[in-house]
């Protein structure tokens, strides 16, 4: 069981190795990386390449780690008792299944994304050290031990918003996606746009890298920001003189798709205006 990518995510060789490294571990792989950088996509790719089924926990800021595993729902129960309902009779009528019960239970091995990990609370990680290690967990309400018929593969993203408890970390293969370099970048865009003129693109890239390197920049583009923006470009049917910049405009053709704050309007309006000798 190998991942060497799919024709539809370029996949570098040391993100690969980290995939397959993970799988052979049978460890958690952490993925880390700015936003827009492909972690989420990472998963679903495996998911196709591996042939297997996919469960998405997405995290937010009011998730907590028993809502992964089941939640019990006493207020239903409470109703349906007042009711005289019959299957309050019975709990199991009112456990919900979280997405490690699903992935645990499944009958084949599946891909479990567990996405953005460093939204919730820095508790979070360390109340799944067990289920993770074990692969199995226990329901008080049933008496129950649920254990993985088949262990997952579990990639877990993270933005790199809060530092993860050093004991999550032990647990897990770490792999780092760096921005990609200008090379592959134009891989990448091949998949998605490859029809593009190489004068269009080579104008484009060197002017999307040049964004991202203005010092005082709040927010980089990131890799599907410069998608959309070439998909922009061309429905617009721009050509690579179309986007040359002179002093009096410093911002880039159709700058909405790259530059997503107003400070960052401001300051490339600023070096407009200095490249104009403050007039």
């Amino acid at each position: 069981m190998q991942f060497k990518g799919t024709d539809t995510y370029v996949a570098t060789d040391d993100l690969t190795m980290a995939v397959n490294a993970a799988v052979t571990l049978e460890r958690p792989l952490l993925v880390k990386g700015e936003p827009g950088t492909g972690k989420t996509e990472l998963a679903r790719q495996v998911s196709a390449a591996l042939g297997l089924p996919m469960i998405e926990w997405h995290v937010k800021s009011t998730t907590k780690a028993q809502q992964g595993l089941y939640e019990y729902d006493a207020v239903s129960r409470l109703r349906d008792s007042q009711l005289g309902d019959e299957k309050v009779h019975d709990v199991a009528n009112y456990i919900r299944k979280g997405k490690l019960w699903q992935a645990f239970e499944a009958e084949g091995r599946v891909v479990l994304l567990i996405d953005e990990i460093d939204k919730a609370d820095i508790e979070f990680p360390n109340d799944l050290l067990q289920e993770l290690d074990r692969m199995e967990f226990h329901v008080y309400e049933t008496g129950e031990t649920v254990k993985a018929k088949h262990r997952p593969v579990i990639i877990i993203t993270s933005n790199n918003e809060k530092e993860l408890p050093d004991a999550f970390l032990r647990r897990c293969f770490f792999h780092y996606i760096n921005f990609p370099d200008q090379d592959t970048m134009r891989k990448i865009i091949a998949v998605h746009h490859p029809d593009i003129k190489d004068q269009l693109l080579t104008a484009a890239l060197t002017q999307f890298y040049d964004i991202r390197e203005t010092a005082g920049l709040k927010k980089k583009p990131s890799t599907s920001e410069v998608l959309d923006w070439l998909k922009l470009l061309l429905a617009e049917d721009l050509t690579a003189d179309d986007l040359k910049r002179d002093g009096a405009d410093a911002l880039p053709k159709l700058h909405g798709a790259l530059l997503k704050n107003e400070q960052d309007v401001h300051l490339f309006e600023r070096l407009a205006f200095m490249a104009r000798g403050g007039r």
